[in-house]
């Protein structure tokens, strides 16, 4: 314990001006490739902390990586702070409450999310440096999480090479290690192209690429009955066409979200509405250009970091809410349903006899819920290196993810409290990393027995580039 004494310490030292990050990035939200002034804050912070910095890694201008430490296995923990569009809200208000301008707002607590991970960095850093233990300390700051695959192109690029051991965590509703289940998911765009003309006076010269997209949809929609259970699809127009409806519309574009329970399956879902696609384009005498936009593997866990990271959980318990902060979480639970709220104890499983407004326990490593999945690209950095996640409570329980009240919990005490916590969980579970060869050789062996005879693939082409976004003249 004397090991994750000194490390807790360095990371209450340095909690408030980690805060203070989390904060200033949470004030200038940045969707998908765009996070120039989010990543120019972790830049400086991670200069100023000491850090060996990397810029535009991965060729992508919004991603940086700062490493200390000499010798050793790299400890690897990894950041985000890209946020969504449409979910701008003031801090601090119980009501849907909209500020002025893009309408972006970090309705899935990205500030918080690279802030406590850079923290716990930090931490270890100093750790290093007071213990002489051999080791190196990374923190990656990764945009572009919310539907981009950053980390899926940076890993392509190579960027987690030589990492021993990954560590992250993600804004929640419980405290957690969080179970390695996500969706394999590739975004993919149909364009359909086919000629206009007067739908009226010559209808038979057109060939509408808008009934070519709405036939791929009817496929799709059938093809939904023969694929398995956890397979999702979804789709949504990025063109329809145009607003006259007397022209046979020429163009028609269709961006599909395509999601299985592994990557493999999902290459193969991949080609079958692709096929779908073609044939609607066959049955309007149109053609179909099909382009991957993004795509990110499924997680893979790795049992003995989980069972380490659970025991640091256990270790430092609950994150130590008070009054005030049950309070305003209270005022938030008024705003949610019922469903919503009894939707987030189903989903771990547990619901204790006298519920809180925020959580004040402990999920078992082992306990099921009802399995309720979605995608990240941290699942390709699981393909590359063992990888581990925390959850910790920086919301109120019940609150949905993507959502006006997750924004406004963003800044709140309690999210500081927990942004503390989380970081002390992650930076206690890499001293046990690099302090004990049994943990080490464990993970190593438990993610080889993974990749061997599948080894890591990624689903991103390698023609196709990060859809990166120019840096705005105000800049």
């Amino acid at each position: 314990m004397e090991n994750k004494a000194l490390v807790w310490k360095w990371v209450e030292e340095y909690q408030g001006v980690f805060c203070e990050l989390s904060d200033r990035v949470w004030g200038m939200p940045e969707i998908c490739y765009t996070e120039y002034r989010s990543v120019a804050e972790h830049t400086a912070m991670l200069n100023q902390q000491g850090f060996r910095v990397t810029e535009n890694v991965a060729d992508i201008p919004t991603a940086v990586m700062g490493e200390a430490g000499e010798g050793g296995p790299i400890i690897a923990f990894l950041g985000e702070y890209d946020a969504l569009p449409g979910l701008s809200q003031e801090a601090g208000v119980a009501r849907y409450s909209p500020l002025p301008g893009n309408g972006h707002g970090h309705g899935c607590g990205h500030n918080l999310l690279g802030s406590a991970a850079m923290l716990a960095a930090t931490a270890l850093k100093s750790w290093l440096e007071e213990s002489g233990t051999p080791g190196r300390v990374r923190y990656y700051g990764c945009p572009a999480e919310e539907g981009g695959a950053a980390k899926s192109f940076m890993a392509r690029a190579g960027a987690f090479d030589g990492v021993d051991v990954a560590i992250t965590w993600h804004p929640s509703a419980h405290h957690e290690v969080a179970k390695p289940l996500s969706l394999a998911n590739t975004r993919m765009d149909f364009a359909f192209s086919g000629r206009s003309s007067h739908a009226a006076a010559s209808p038979h010269l057109g060939r509408s690429a808008l009934d070519a997209a709405e036939l791929m949809n009817v496929g799709v929609q059938f093809l939904r009955e023969h694929v398995p259970q956890d397979s999702r699809i979804h789709y949504a127009f990025l063109d329809a066409g145009g607003v006259a409806p007397n022209v046979v519309q020429a163009k028609s574009t269709v961006r599909y979200a395509i999601r299985s329970r592994d990557v493999h399956a999902m290459f193969e879902l991949n080609e079958r509405v692709k096929r779908v696609a073609q044939g609607a384009a066959i049955m309007t005498d149109t053609e179909v250009d099909i382009s991957i936009m993004s795509a990110v593997s499924n997680l893979l866990g790795n049992r003995p970091l989980e069972e380490a990271m659970q025991r640091n959980l256990e270790a430092l318990g609950p994150v130590p809410f008070d009054q005030a902060d049950l309070a305003f979480a209270a005022e938030i639970q008024a705003t949610l349903t019922a469903e919503e709220i009894d939707n987030c104890y189903r989903k771990t499983g547990v619901k204790p006899a006298d519920p809180k407004p925020l959580s004040d326990y402990i999920i078992p490593l082992d306990t099921h819920g009802e399995i309720m999945i979605g995608s990240t690209d941290v699942g390709d950095v699981s393909w590359v290196i063992p990888t581990v996640q925390a959850h910790v409570p920086t919301m109120a329980i019940g609150t949905p993810g993507h959502s006006w009240q997750l924004t406004a919990q963003g800044k709140m005490p309690a999210a500081h409290k927990a942004l503390g916590h989380v970081a002390k969980v992650m930076a206690a579970t890499a001293v046990d990393v690099l302090t004990d060869k049994i943990l080490m050789a464990q993970m190593k062996k438990a993610h080889f027995e993974q990749v061997s005879e599948k080894p890591y693939h990624c689903p991103i082409p390698d023609e196709v580039k990060p859809p990166i976004q120019p840096r705005p003249d105000t800049l």
